[in-house]
């Protein structure tokens, strides 16, 4: 864990996720693109730290081991009340961008990410960030089979992580729910040309 010197620079960042690689990695990455990195592995080292250092940022893991870090968001945001946070997670969903949106972040990018997604992420729409430096990413329709995953997403979270009881609600058997959970999220692919 890396101690910020006295005078530091306008954009201190908190990044918190439990993968040492991805953590130095990304880490590296948003130091050489002008901000001031801290890092944290878990809950105790993210709230030592954002209270320590007030960071202006905080990059913040969905899954931290058997954490979740929707449930830091609020506390983070107590702690430093104006800190941008962008939340990020390997098993991407609207009812999840939805409910990090509800907690207080202010985006949600799906893993892999590069770091300089994370940078228009953090600085978009941010009053020290200049806008005319951040490009416009096009929306596209989303595939069929991804709003199935999708509204299964949604319908599971409105039942509070109860399988059952969603199963009920999409009219599908509790066993097939449980098979289209088990699979990872669907991946938007380019169109092919035959």
């Amino acid at each position: 864990m890396t101690e910020l010197p006295q005078a530091a620079t306008a954009r201190p960042l908190l990044l918190v996720d439990d993968d040492v690689t991805f953590l130095r990695v990304l880490a590296r990455a948003l130091g050489s693109r002008g901000f001031e990195v801290i890092t944290a592995s878990n809950f105790d080292e993210a709230r030592a730290l954002t209270r320590r250092h007030h960071p202006r940022y905080c990059v913040l893991d969905l899954k931290l081991g058997e954490e979740n870090g929707l449930r830091l968001i609020p506390e983070l945001h107590t702690l430093v009340p104006d800190l941008r946070v962008l939340l990020l997670t390997g098993y991407a969903s609207i009812a999840t961008a939805v409910e990090a949106i509800k907690r207080g972040a202010h985006d949600y990018l799906a893993k892999p990410v590069d770091a300089d997604a994370v940078v228009r992420a953090l600085l978009d729409g941010d009053s020290d960030a200049d806008d005319a430096d951040l490009p416009d990413t096009p929306e596209q329709p989303l595939a069929l089979r991804r709003l199935e995953w999708e509204h299964i997403q949604r319908v599971l979270t409105e039942c509070d992580g109860n399988i059952s009881e969603t199963a009920r609600r999409l009219g599908m058997h509790r066993r097939t729910l449980q098979r289209k959970l088990s699979k990872h999220p669907v991946r938007e692919r380019p169109d092919r040309e035959d």
